[in-house]
């Protein structure tokens, strides 16, 4: 998870006027639109540089044009609140958080290594695995690729899986699939959803085969799991689709598909429901 930004050092640089001192002062706009949905998000617009306040927790700054992302876990607690703060004072939305529809999926006949490892080298491998994704997702990329709006990342695609559903692998029940599965040929154009920044390419990894990570902006981090091929290497900017990839069935896999999932700060989100909500310009 990315590290959060620190509430004490951020608010101590701001002026009184905004930290409730003598001096009275205005409000910044906030204007927000999204899905407030567990697994939804929330695109919005303030002030320059605004800080954002999420549930208590400063996640994140609006950019140099005012316009920040959000996420919605897919647990999130029924209500978020927002604060955006400036030098001029701070603004509050508090929103209900819609209960997700999740399924229950069972995928059986998985090789044990793919669902519960044991091997001390496997294990090794898993962590440095790890060690390396957790710094793609990690990105926080000074840019606004989300108000572009999404689009399906593979055409003529299959939804084969769903969002969040609660997973039981050769029986035994397992984190939820954070992603949503589409079912496409080995060698399928995979491209850019949004712009971006490409903040991790690898192949060969044990769960996802070939991965891409791009972060269209403030740690928004869209990901390509299976992949046969990779296109677009790590620090690459792509735009909206560009090919980064060919689809594949690589690492934990049952057969070709594109896994195609999505975080912001940590928060699993739903990359469906990024498709077709923008572009945003108020």
């Amino acid at each position: 998870m990315a590290a959060r930004l620190n509430r004490r050092a951020v608010l101590a640089a701001l002026p009184l006027t905004a930290l409730g001192g003598t001096v009275k002062a205005s409000a910044p706009g906030l204007s927000l639109s999204g899905k407030f949905v567990q697994g939804g998000f929330a695109v919005g617009r303030t002030a320059p540089r605004a800080v954002i306040d999420v549930d208590g927790q400063i996640l994140t700054t609006a950019s140099a044009n005012g316009w920040f992302v959000v996420g919605f876990d897919r647990d999130a607690p029924p209500v978020s609140k927002l604060t955006v703060t400036t030098p001029d004072g701070s603004a509050v939305d508090e929103r209900a958080i819609a209960v997700g529809d999740f399924d229950i999926q069972r995928i059986d006949g998985l090789p044990p290594e793919q669902v519960t490892p044991t091997d001390p080298a496997l294990l090794a491998r898993l962590e440095a695995e790890g060690v390396r994704k957790s710094a793609g997702f990690a990105s926080q990329a000074d840019l606004e690729g989300f108000r572009e709006g999404f689009v399906p990342p593979v055409a003529d695609a299959r939804r084969s899986a769903r969002f969040g559903g609660q997973r039981i692998l050769n029986g035994e029940p397992k984190r939820p699939h954070y992603g949503m599965d589409l079912a496409v040929p080995v060698g399928t154009p995979v491209r850019a959803p949004a712009s971006g920044l490409v903040c991790f390419a690898e192949t060969g990894l044990h769960y996802e085969g070939g991965l891409v990570l791009i972060d269209h902006g403030q740690g928004l981090v869209s990901a390509y799991l299976h992949l046969s091929r990779i296109v677009a290497p790590a620090g690459a900017y792509v735009s909206k689709g560009q090919l980064i990839a060919e689809s594949g069935k690589e690492g934990r896999a049952t057969g070709p598909h594109l896994c195609w999932r999505m975080k912001w700060r940590g928060r699993n989100l739903d990359p469906s429901l990024m498709v077709g909500a923008g572009p945003f310009r108020v």
